[in-house]
């Protein structure tokens, strides 16, 4: 996994990026029409239900934004809102709060959404003991937030990106001619630029399984777009060589059955790629 401080260079660049892409060169409208020296003061108003997240990050946008705006929170990042809850109030620079408006609510919609969905998941899976992880099926440039909100909603960071795992997948191990080959140039390859990286590896069958069992140093074997019965066959033959996390075409009615086949962890990239945001709004107050 990535470390703090890189987690943190990521969140700082989304922020720029937001703020050059939405801001520009100036708003405009608000310096048409707002004075200056205007001071306004306003509400993050929950319109629906769920979890909310990126309570934080909008702490950061405003700081960024403005060092001299007051955020006073009432509701924390993971907790259950309704709608007419009111998450936080900002005040300061009428100006400022304008400019940041946008991106903290298109930040904390999404987020929400995605922290609800994850504890939708972590609760259909209470009582086994299977972790829900996230996947890299996030959105360009968005990535480090969406990892976030799946935390605040209760589950499991997968890698961050290609730099911090080994995740020798379908096509890695066909264009290497083979899964041991493609284990065993992993391994030199870490040796040779001193890297010390977890591996990972997918298998498509019963057979492959076995052939990944006969080389050491797998972390753990990614169990992909099994059946029921085939899961339980590879957990039985993984045994506790390694750990083993299910992932492809898991949804909310089939989850909880995967997870008593006895798997670690299962993978949904559904946590990130498919949600709808939640309904939030800044309102002048």
């Amino acid at each position: 996994m990535i470390s703090e401080k890189q987690f943190h260079k990521e969140l700082d660049i989304i922020i720029q990026n937001g703020i050059r892409e939405d801001i520009g060169p100036g708003d405009y409208s608000s310096l048409a029409c707002v004075p200056e020296t205007a001071i306004g003061k306003a509400k993050l108003l929950v319109k629906d239900k769920g979890i909310i997240a990126g309570v934080a990050f909008a702490k950061m946008i405003f700081e960024n934004v403005d060092p001299t705006l007051k955020i006073t929170t009432f509701i924390n990042d993971g907790e259950m809102v309704k709608n007419g809850d009111v998450v936080f109030h900002v005040s300061g620079s009428s100006q400022s709060i304008l400019k940041a408006e946008r991106l903290v609510l298109n930040s904390m919609q999404r987020m929400s959404a995605i922290a609800t969905k994850t504890n939708q998941y972590v609760k259909l899976l209470e009582g086994t003991n299977t972790k829900i992880l996230d996947t890299r099926k996030t959105t360009p440039g968005f990535r480090a937030c969406e990892k976030w909100a799946v935390k605040i909603g209760g589950g499991e960071n997968h890698r961050f990106a290609l730099y911090d795992m080994i995740m020798l997948k379908d096509n890695h191990n066909d264009f290497a001619d083979g899964i041991t080959i493609a284990i065993n140039k992993t391994k030199e390859y870490l040796k040779l630029h001193h890297l010390d990286l977890k591996i990972i590896v997918e298998a498509r069958n019963l057979d492959e399984i076995k052939e990944i069992l006969q080389n050491e140093g797998v972390y753990r074997i990614l169990i992909d777009n099994f059946n029921f019965d085939d899961t339980k066959k590879a957990v039985a033959l993984i045994g506790g060589k390694c750990l083993t996390e299910s992932s492809g075409n898991i949804n909310e009615k089939t989850i909880r059955q995967y997870a008593e086949c006895g798997v670690n962890y299962i993978s949904s990239g559904a946590l990130t790629h498919s949600v709808y945001n939640m309904d939030l709004s800044l309102k002048a107050i």
